[in-house]
C-alpha cells in the first residue's frame, strides 16, 4: 500500500505530495496552504457535476440502443429527430466565432507538423521537443522516400550512391523553398551575401538572385563564406549549411553538407492516450517531466553507437539579418499538454476517500506547473504571449466543453491567473462532439486554439454508439465511407466558420506507419489541401519530411477559399458505415479481419498492462510496424464486440483467435528482454485476460473506452511485482 499524507480533506500519494511541495509550488507565487484548500473546493464544486455529465452519456447511449432496438430501417429523416428530441443534436448556435487572445504565432499564423508523444518517456518528449529542426539528408537517406534501386541500398556504411539521390532530392525541394531568379539550385557551386543580398553562382557561370528576395532571411559566418544561410517560405524556415571539411559537404559543389528543415512547430506532450499512468507513482514521473520541459532542465542519457549520448532541450538558434541586425528563432517547438478527459479517476489523489478525477487533477498540476513558464523560471520560454495550452480529449458535446470551460476558469482564479490564460484544444474524435461542433466551440470561444480531426478514436465511438445498430463494415472498408469523409470536410468547413484561420489550429489526424515515409509523403499532402494547417506524424524524421508538405501549399490561401464553401455534411455523418446487408463475407474474410483486430489488441495490451508502455510501434499480422495507442486499441476491440453482437462471429472464433495470436505476439516480441509472454498459459496473463476483457465485455465499456479495464489490469500487474 502506498504511503499517502493528508492535506485537510485530501489524501495524496506521498511522492506526489512531495513533489508538489518541493518542486512545483516553489516559485509558483502560490502559497501551499491556498493551494491545497482551493483544490479541494474544486473538487466539491466540480465533481458532482463531472459525474452527472457521464451519467448523461449513459442516458443518451440507453435511448439510442432502445430505439436501434425498435428501428431495424428507420429512415434519415426519423433518425436525425430522434437525436434532435433526446437532446444528443443541440441548436446551432448564432454565435460561435472564437475570441481567443495570446496566441502564439505557431499556433495562430503558422501552418506545419504536430508530434503526440508520451510525457512520461523522456527520450520521446525531448526528441519531440527538439524536432522543432530536422535534417532533410538524414530523412531523406534514412527512409523509403528514396528508393533502393540502381545501387542505392541502405546499409550500415555510407553508400555514396544513395548519398547522391539525397542530395538531388534535397537540392530539388530548395527550387520549391527558394526558387532563383535564374537557373536552379541543383547547378549551384557557391553561395554568397552581396549588399544584403543572397547570390548564388551556378556552374555555367552565371549568378543569379532568388526570385523572391525576402526569402533569405539571415546567416551565420562571414558574408562571402558563409556557414549557413537561413530561407523562409511560407512561413517555415529552410538552414543551407555549409562545411567543405565535412565528408558530405566535401563531395558537394558548393559545399553543403545539410538542409535543416523548420519541422514540428508544436508538440502536444501527452498525459493521455500513449501513457500508461495508474496511479501516484506514475502521475509523479507524468508531472516531473512536464516541470523539467517547462524548466528547460529535462535530460536523458540513452547509448548511441556504443557510446554513452546526454540528451537535453536545443537552444535557440542565432543568425545575422541581411540589414546586420541579429535573428533569434526557437530552437524547440512550442509545447501544449494533452490532459486526461472527464472518465477517468485515479488513487493519486483522493478526495473524502474517493479517487478524484484524472482530468480535474490534469488540469490544476499542470497549469500551476505551466505557470513556471509564464514567470520565466526556466532556462528558455515556451509561450511568449504568456499561454498555456491545454489539449482536452475525449469531450461528448458543447455541455463537456462548457464544464472544461468551468474547470479552466476555476484553475486560473487558483492561481492567480489571468482569466483565459488556459487556451484549449477540443479534440473532434466523439460522435456528439463533431454533430455539435460549432456549439463546442462557441462553449469555449475565448479559449479555443486548436480542433481536430481523427480516424480511430472517432470510429471507435462511432461503432459504440450504434452498437445495436447493426454489424459494422470491415475496418479498412470504413475509411472510404460517406460518413468519414464528410466529418473530415465539416470539421475544417465549421472551423473556418467559426474564425480559426489566423487564430488556431484546423489539426488532421496521425499517419499509423512510421517505416511507410514514401506512402505518407503521397497521401499527407492531402491534409494542408483540405485546409489543416496542422497534422500529426508519429517520429521527428516523418515531422522533416511532412514539413515538405507546407512549403508545397499555402494553407491560409487554401483556407480563405474554402471559407465561401459552407458545409455541415450532417446527413453523410449521421449516416452509420454498416455492413451491405446483401454483404456475404467469406469465412477466409472474417477470419482475417478478426485475426487482424486480435493480434493488434494483443500487440498492445501485453506492453501495457505488462510493461507500462502506452504507446509503441506494433508489428501487425503482417509484421508492418504499426503506431498504437488507446484510441487503436478501441476501434479494434469495439469492432469485435460489435460483430460478435450481430453474430459475424462467434464466442468460440474469437476465444480460439485470442489464444493464437497471443503465441504470435509472444514471439515476435522475442528480442525484448524486458518482455513477459502471455503463453504457455495465456488465461493466467493479465494482459491477456484485459484483452479479452475488452472484447467480450465491449460493449458494457463506457462508451467503449478502454482505459478502465487497462488501468485495473495494471495496477494488479503493479501489485504482483511489488
Amino acid at each position: 500500500m502506498a504511503e499517502m499524507i493528508e492535506a485537510g480533506h485530501l489524501t495524496v500519494h506521498a511522492q506526489l505530495y512531495r513533489f508538489i511541495q518541493e518542486q512545483a509550488l516553489p516559485g509558483s507565487g502560490v502559497n501551499p496552504e491556498q493551494f491545497w484548500t482551493g483544490f479541494e473546493q474544486i473538487l466539491s464544486e466540480l465533481i458532482p457535476q463531472n459525474q452527472a455529465l457521464l451519467a448523461k452519456r449513459e442516458s443518451l447511449q440507453t435511448l439510442i440502443d432502445d430505439y436501434h432496438r425498435q428501428h431495424k430501417k428507420p429512415a434519415p429523416g426519423h433518425y436525425k429527430q430522434f437525436l434532435t428530441d433526446i437532446g444528443y443534436l443541440q441548436p446551432v448556435p448564432q454565435q460561435a466565432e472564437i475570441d481567443t487572445a495570446n496566441v502564439d504565432a505557431e499556433i495562430a499564423r503558422l501552418a506545419g507538423p504536430q508530434l503526440v508523444v508520451p510525457i512520461n518517456n523522456a527520450r520521446y518528449a525531448l526528441n519531440a521537443a527538439n524536432a522543432r529542426w530536422g535534417s532533410l539528408y538524414d530523412a531523406a537517406y534514412g527512409t523509403d522516400v528514396i528508393a533502393e534501386d540502381e545501387g542505392a541500398e541502405r546499409g550500415k556504411a555510407y553508400n555514396p550512391v544513395r548519398g547522391r539521390k539525397v542530395v538531388a532530392f534535397a537540392r530539388q525541394w530548395l527550387d520549391k523553398i527558394a526558387p532563383l531568379e535564374e537557373g536552379f539550385h541543383q547547378y549551384a557551386i557557391a553561395y554568397q551575401i552581396q549588399e544584403g543580398q543572397l547570390k548564388v553562382r551556378l556552374d555555367s557561370g552565371k549568378i543569379s538572385g532568388l526570385r523572391d528576395a525576402k526569402a533569405f532571411v539571415g546567416y551565420q559566418g562571414e558574408a562571402d563564406g558563409p556557414k549557413a544561410i537561413l530561407l523562409k517560405h511560407h512561413g517555415l524556415h529552410a538552414e543551407i549549411q555549409f562545411d567543405a571539411n565535412h565528408p558530405i559537404g566535401q563531395a558537394d559543389p558548393a559545399a553543403i553538407k545539410d538542409i535543416l528543415l523548420e519541422s514540428a512547430l508544436t508538440t502536444i506532450m501527452d498525459c493521455e492516450d500513449s501513457v500508461a499512468a495508474v496511479d501516484g507513482e506514475d502521475k509523479t514521473l507524468v508531472y516531473q517531466n512536464w516541470l523539467g520541459l517547462m524548466h528547460g532542465t529535462l535530460t536523458t542519457s540513452l547509448e548511441k553507437a556504443g557510446k554513452q549520448v546526454q540528451r537535453a532541450m536545443n537552444p535557440d538558434r542565432q543568425y545575422t539579418a541581411p540589414d546586420g541586425s541579429s535573428v533569434t528563432l526557437k530552437g524547440r517547438s512550442l509545447m501544449l499538454v494533452r490532459n486526461v478527459g472527464h472518465l477517468m479517476t485515479n488513487p493519486a489523489i483522493q478526495y473524502q476517500g474517493r479517487d478524484i478525477p484524472e482530468g480535474i487533477m490534469d488540469a490544476v498540476i499542470t497549469s500551476l506547473i505551466a505557470k513556471h513558464d509564464l514567470l520565466k523560471l526556466g532556462k528558455f520560454q515556451n509561450s511568449e504571449t504568456g499561454s498555456v495550452y491545454i489539449v482536452k480529449p475525449k469531450m461528448h458535446g458543447p455541455d463537456e466543453v462548457a464544464f472544461t470551460n468551468t474547470l479552466f476558469a476555476r484553475v486560473e482564479s487558483l492561481l492567480d491567473l489571468a482569466p483565459h490564460t488556459l487556451k484549449m484544444g477540443i479534440m473532434d474524435e466523439e460522435r456528439r462532439t463533431t454533430v455539435n461542433l460549432k456549439a463546442c466551440i462557441a462553449a469555449a470561444r475565448n479559449r479555443v486554439i486548436f480542433i481536430n480531426t481523427g480516424f480511430l478514436d472517432r470510429t471507435g465511438d462511432e461503432i459504440h454508439t450504434s452498437m445495436l445498430a447493426g454489424a459494422f463494415a470491415p475496418k479498412a472498408e470504413l475509411k472510404a465511407m460517406a460518413w468519414i469523409q464528410a466529418y473530415e470536410k465539416a470539421n475544417v468547413a465549421t472551423g473556418l466558420a467559426c474564425g480559426l484561420s489566423g487564430k488556431a489550429q484546423i489539426g488532421k489526424g496521425m499517419w499509423p506507419i512510421p517505416d511507410q515515409m514514401h506512402q505518407m509523403m503521397e497521401t499527407k499532402l492531402g491534409h494542408p489541401k483540405a485546409g489543416a494547417n496542422t497534422a500529426w506524424v508519429p517520429s521527428p524524421t516523418a515531422a522533416t519530411l511532412h514539413a515538405l508538405h507546407y512549403h508545397q501549399v499555402d494553407v491560409f490561401a487554401v483556407q480563405n477559399q474554402l471559407k465561401a464553401q459552407a458545409f455541415d455534411g450532417l446527413d453523410d455523418i449521421l449516416s452509420i458505415p454498416l455492413m451491405d446487408q446483401n454483404r456475404i463475407l467469406t469465412s477466409e474474410e472474417i477470419q482475417r479481419e478478426l485475426d487482424n483486430n486480435v493480434q493488434g489488441i494483443l500487440g498492445y495490451v501485453v506492453r501495457w498492462v505488462h510493461q507500462g508502455v502506452g504507446c509503441s510501434k506494433v508489428p501487425d499480422i503482417s509484421n508492418v510496424g504499426l503506431m498504437e495507442d488507446r484510441a487503436t486499441l478501441r476501434i479494434s476491440s469495439q469492432h469485435i464486440a460489435n460483430w460478435l453482437l450481430h453474430e459475424i462471429v462467434s464466442k468460440d472464433q474469437v476465444q480460439a483467435s485470442l489464444e493464437k495470436m497471443a503465441k504470435l505476439v509472444d514471439k515476435q516480441n522475442a528480442g525484448d528482454p524486458d518482455y513477459i509472454p502471455m503463453t504457455p498459459n495465456p488465461d493466467q496473463a493479465i494482459a491477456f485476460q484485459a484483452a479479452s476483457e475488452l472484447i467480450f465485455a465491449g460493449t458494457t465499456q463506457p462508451s467503449g473506452y478502454t482505459e478502465p479495464v487497462l488501468h485495473k489490469k495494471r495496477l494488479e500487474m503493479k501489485s504482483r511485482v511489488d
